[in-house]
């Protein structure tokens, strides 16, 4: 009997495009780029469990394509994006927590076997798809346009292929992807950028928010002079001024503007679409050895329940094993953060995944792709894990004097020195809290865009002035938007709207 199909019919919204990703961007790593836990030590910090599980599996080696190690083992090769943050709950944070580990050494106790994982970083999905493909891989996490030319490439190369089994973090509008400029750029919407020089890496979740937003704003993607750049490669040809916008996933923006380098012309949000990202499986070595993807699938819910239950120490453990801003990883990742992370594979995040795929076929990228067969739920199922509650900003605001409980509109403050942050009911009294705190160091002050809703940094935004309330917005697109909609709103400053509080 054929499995019933997954995933919801199209309804009447546009396709989200993305831009053809060549087969350039499928070669191996390099050896810079991939680095195995052998080779890269983890983070600092307590973690005794973790460390008790790796001197278990110390004596073990063998060929990651086999999935068995000479001495009788188990090997599970995890390919990850460190510095992509909302994936972290199957990279980053699980492996600096050693949830993994930890779940492979039970199951040991109980089948008698050794497991050897090995850690292999990337910047982008797509040197991922191609040791998966390679057998080099077993378990990867990428974005969603990734993801879909992973299962298509897979597919195409016959035999088991890849399965998709759980969602890692995502954003109902498409917030994770944007497009900054230099702060002193002439650029003030995407239509500026006709002409222009913009870095992205081509084939990702990212480009595809570029290609629609500047289509949607009238230019063709032909119009501009794309550059194909790793993230962190294009974060500093901006900073160099060699390039005149960046279009990157997350943390990549909010970094280049917390640094105070860049400044946000395009939220995702605008777009209104969906974008995701995920965890895929090698199937042929899921078959062999099932035990070992539903311990990573505990493992991964284990890190998502630490994220949500502990997120400022979540943020900080990242940081320090990224290199990035804690700032900007608690931007994301944070209480109503602009990422949201849950493993179900919702039907809102298929369906996106669904309005994908024509696109990706008119130009040429997936030649077929059964979704159907490709995202496949029942290890998720055997597993049979509890539901886990996604981060929110809770508690009473005390300059206001009011329980935060309108989402929409609270925001969070991090003051210096301070091993916790302070809620804030509004926007406004998340000014007056800094205002309050003069002389006191604010680390970040996070607060979400009035239409969007995403999460911003309060000190970056654009801000109005509408009767009693004070209004931010995170690009100037979406503040002259709301002025046209409301004659009797004006445009503030960051210190005047601190004055107004």
């Amino acid at each position: 009997m054929s499995r019933r199909p997954l995933f919801p019919r199209p309804t009447s919204r546009p396709l989200r495009p993305a831009s053809v990703q060549g087969p350039s961007s499928f070669q191996g790593p390099s050896s810079s780029r991939g680095t195995s836990a052998a080779r890269r030590p983890l983070p600092a910090g307590p973690l005794p469990l973790a460390l008790l599980a790796a001197a278990v599996l110390t004596g073990l080696t063998g060929c990651s394509s086999a999935g068995a190690s000479a001495g009788g083992g188990v090997e599970v090769v995890v390919g990850y994006q460190s510095k992509t943050i909302n994936t972290v709950t199957a990279g980053t944070l699980l492996r600096a927590r050693g949830y993994f580990e930890q779940q492979l050494a039970a199951e040991g106790k109980k089948n008698g076997r050794t497991y050897k994982v090995s850690w292999q970083d990337y910047d982008s999905g797509a040197p991922i798809t191609a040791q998966m493909l390679a057998d080099k891989t077993d378990i990867g996490s990428m974005g969603d346009y990734p993801l879909l030319i992973n299962g298509s490439r897979a597919q195409e190369a016959g035999g088991a292929g890849t399965r998709m089994i759980s969602v890692t973090g995502y954003n109902e509008l498409g917030a994770l992807n944007s497009v900054v400029v230099p702060n002193g750029s002439p650029a003030h919407t995407l239509a500026d950028l006709k002409g222009r020089k913009v870095s992205t890496s081509v084939g990702s979740a990212a480009d595809g928010t570029l290609v629609q937003a500047l289509r949607k704003a009238g230019v063709q993607d032909t119009e501009i002079s794309k550059q194909n750049q790793q993230p962190a490669i294009g974060a500093s040809a901006l900073k160099a001024g060699s390039v005149d916008a960046l279009a990157q996933f997350v943390a990549w923006p909010g970094q280049v503007v917390f640094g105070g380098d860049a400044r946000l012309l395009y939220d995702g949000a605008a777009l209104a679409r969906p974008t995701l990202h995920g965890v895929v499986v090698r199937q042929k070595y899921a078959t062999e050895h099932p035990e070992v993807i539903e311990a990573f699938l505990r493992a991964q819910a284990d890190a998502t329940r630490y994220l949500n239950e502990q997120p400022l120490a979540a943020s900080q453990e990242v940081a320090a094993a990224t290199g990035l801003a804690p700032e900007v990883v608690h931007l994301y990742n944070g209480p109503n953060g602009i990422a949201t992370f849950g493993l179900p594979l919702r039907p809102e995040l298929l369906a996106a995944l669904r309005e994908d795929v024509p696109f990706l076929k008119s130009v040429g990228v997936l030649k077929a792709l059964d979704l159907d067969s490709f995202v496949d739920p029942s290890y998720l199922a055997k597993a049979a894990l509890p539901e886990i509650a996604p981060a929110r900003i809770t508690g009473t605001d005390a300059v206001c004097g009011q329980p935060v409980t309108d989402p929409a509109k609270a925001g969070e403050i991090w003051f210096d020195g301070e091993d916790r942050t302070r809620p804030a009911a509004t926007p406004a009294c998340l000014l007056k809290a800094v205002k309050a705190a003069a002389g006191k160091k604010v680390r970040a002050a996070y607060v979400p865009d009035a239409t969007t809703g995403t999460r911003w940094f309060a000190d970056k935004d654009h801000w109005a002035q509408d009767g009693a309330d004070l209004l931010p917005f995170t690009t100037e697109d979406g503040l002259k938007a709301y002025l046209a909609a409301h004659p009797g709103a004006k445009q503030i400053g960051y210190e005047q709207a601190l004055a107004a509080s």
